[in-house]
């Protein structure tokens, strides 16, 4: 009975701590603001990075009455703000504005007018309206958001302005009407320049690669990289989104190296939380090495998360691996939705010649001579003349290196030559100077990416300091100077 009674007085609590769970996000949003707040006064940009990511955790416990408490906290009530942020807000029932009241009640408002507490606000509702799939609030909000970032001037808002630029082309792209804020974009980067805000400028150039990307617009967009302003990446995410656009345009441009590298670099750069874009740029990656003529390693394909997603481009490399027409024509027609969803059909059509390169390959190694009759056959060419077909194709093979054989148009033969030792030739050293130049270029990138905290200490170095300083560093440099002369 006496365990009956516990049970019965320990059960209310767990009501008690779900009540104030909107108290706590609020609370949570408030020491952001102060965060923000001490940022903008001390030009910290450290500080409101570190407040967009706390932002980021509270993420899936934002509620309208917990962002409305909080607006009503640093906004000035009946300003035009506070007004036009309210409208996109949901009605809250009484209960929850009677929570909302009795927890900012227990502290004094200090309202703040400073910029990047009223930008912080719109990017925080901006961020509700779509998680609540309120998509056409939101672009009314990220529209408003913009115009006012067009009237702010300050470093330390460059932080918050480049996820509202971010969020403002999601709002469009979710509503299938990204074509018409590429103008937009255009001039926000234009301002972004003039300005010198570097980290403005890579997410804008981001989202117009992006832009012109989904309308397969692939010469503009190479136009616009060519002849944007280049400098040292501020933002890990929108380097490999940079690195991401331009391996696809490279691909497009049939410039194979330059993609192959652009995208691997993407991938391994790329933080592991972000899963969808990792398997985006395998995806290019594996097409890619393929059309160069490489078959990438199992192990690709078994990276954790992704043997789902990479199942389709594994059946496709055994295709191509095998040199089987009929396979790749098979497993094209299997997985056709997929291939046109991630946009890769068109390089997948480029793929035939390669698989028919590949069976070409096996055929010579594993015959010293066979009839065109044969090849063709072996080959599985549906064209109405698979012999002149074949013979076409081996002599093109030949004249590109990719077989060692001559060919006997009287006998109609592919003669193949003996195979020679690999290790002879110069393709060990070409392979050996690959690696090497890519282990060296990891090595550069993480030196580059290296980050310190602040000089502040030096630069509070007074003029008297500095003065001791370089006396006792002339005192040092005469000092040895004269046990030289000893020496000597």
């Amino acid at each position: 009975m006496t365990q009956d009674v516990e049970m019965k007085e320990q059960a209310p609590p767990p009501s008690n701590s779900l009540s104030s769970t909107t108290p706590s996000v609020l609370h949570h949003l408030k020491e952001i603001a102060s965060l923000i707040e001490t940022g903008a006064y001390a030009r910290e940009v450290r500080r409101i990075s570190r407040a967009f990511r706390l932002t980021m955790v509270l993420r899936k416990k934002l509620k309208a009455s917990s962002l409305s408490a909080f607006l009503n906290y640093v906004l000035v009530a009946g300003s035009e703000v506070h007004s036009r942020l309210s409208s996109f807000l949901p009605k809250e029932d009484e209960h929850d504005m009677e929570v909302d009241t009795a927890t900012s009640g227990t502290q004094v408002p200090v309202k703040h007018p400073l910029p990047e507490i009223e930008i912080y606000c719109y990017l925080l509702v901006l961020i509700f309206l779509i998680d609540q799939k309120k998509y056409s609030e939101a672009k009314a909000c990220s529209s408003a958001s913009i115009a006012r970032l067009k009237t702010v001037n300050r470093r330390t808002v460059d932080v918050l302005a480049s996820r509202l630029y971010y969020y403002y082309s999601l709002c469009y792209e979710l509503t299938g009407d990204l074509s018409e804020i590429r103008g937009n974009l255009l001039a926000l980067h234009r301002i972004a320049t003039l300005r010198h805000d570097e980290l403005g400028q890579e997410t804008l150039l981001n989202l117009l690669l992006r832009n012109y990307l989904h309308y397969n617009l692939y010469d503009q967009a190479e136009k616009l990289r060519s002849k944007a302003p280049r400098f040292e990446a501020h933002s890990n995410q929108q380097f490999c989104r940079y690195l991401f656009y331009l391996g696809k345009i490279r691909t497009i441009q049939l410039e194979y190296t330059d993609a192959k590298e652009s995208l691997l670099q993407a991938a391994r750069k790329a933080p592991q939380a972000a899963l969808g874009f990792r398997v985006q740029c395998n995806k290019w990656a594996i097409i890619v090495r393929l059309l160069l003529g490489e078959i990438p390693e199992r192990t690709v394909f078994m990276q954790k998360g992704m043997e789902k997603a990479l199942r389709p481009y594994f059946e496709l490399t055994n295709a191509v691996r095998i040199g089987d027409l009929e396979l790749f024509k098979n497993v094209a027609e299997k997985f056709s939705s997929t291939f046109s969803s991630d946009r890769t059909n068109n390089l997948i059509v480029r793929l035939r010649h390669n698989v028919i390169r590949t069976g070409l390959r096996n055929i010579s190694i594993s015959y010293s001579r066979i009839s065109l009759v044969d090849v063709a056959k072996k080959l599985r060419l549906d064209s109405p003349n698979p012999v002149a077909d074949a013979e076409s194709i081996v002599s093109k093979a030949i004249r590109d290196g990719a077989i060692d054989a001559t060919l006997d148009h009287a006998n109609g033969w592919m003669v193949s030559k003996e195979t020679g030792d690999i290790y002879s030739t110069n393709e060990p050293q070409i392979a050996f100077n690959s690696r090497i130049a890519f282990c060296l270029n990891m090595h550069n990138e993480a030196v580059r990416a290296l980050r310190f905290p602040p000089n502040s200490d030096k630069e509070k170095e007074s003029a008297e300091k500095r003065r001791e300083r370089q006396q006792q560093e002339q005192e040092l440099a005469k000092h040895i100077a004269e046990e030289d002369d000893d020496d000597f």
